[in-house]
């Protein structure tokens, strides 16, 4: 793959990741404040940080490269995150809980595939960036498998979405071992 399809990737997932992080802090922030456990609260609102934090960080980047997030993808991921953070309330807790897993399995690959784009074009510091994103995606949907693990919808949901069911060491992705320092 050249520069130019390397460069076309990473903005393409860079502007995927910035719109999607606003979603996620939409919902997130509805998200926590519709749970009753403070404990649950309290990490749900830290992952909604991370997530505000992330799309800073996808946006200088973006802006580093001169790309910009794309207007009708922002419209849609706040139209996406507001509704359903308000569903949070309607819902009940383990739909909100895995489909969070679920969107967080998603994140580490995107990171992933970002930071690949970022090696190709010799953007080293991007692409550590991007791997350490990756990881806490990958905290972050530990933590929601933790949190529905045992619920007795989970092998209904697998079969229908792919996602839920195993150890929280089945989801850990090798090759991580590059982006330690």
């Amino acid at each position: 793959m050249n520069d130019i399809n390397h460069r076309a990737g990473l903005i393409h997932v860079l502007q995927m990741a910035y719109s999607g992080e606003k979603a996620a802090g939409l919902a997130y922030n509805a998200h926590w404040k519709s749970l009753k456990s403070p404990q649950l609260q309290q990490s749900i609102r830290r992952i909604e940080q991370e997530e505000w934090d992330h799309r800073q960080i996808v946006g200088a980047m973006l802006k580093e490269i001169n790309a910009h997030p794309q207007r009708w993808r922002e419209w849609m991921m706040t139209a996406i995150g507001t509704t359903v953070g308000f569903s949070c309330y309607l819902i009940g807790r383990f739909l909100p809980m895995y489909f969070a897993g679920r969107l967080e399995h998603g994140n580490v690959k995107e990171y992933d595939l970002a930071a690949d784009h970022a090696e190709g074009m010799g953007l080293d510091e991007f692409a550590a960036e991007l791997r350490r994103l990756s990881l806490v995606e990958l905290q972050h949907e530990q933590f929601f498998l933790s949190a529905i693990s045992g619920h007795a919808l989970v092998p209904y949901m697998h079969k229908l979405f792919g996602w839920g069911l195993g150890s929280l060491d089945q989801i850990f992705i090798p090759n991580r071992s590059s982006t330690s320092t």
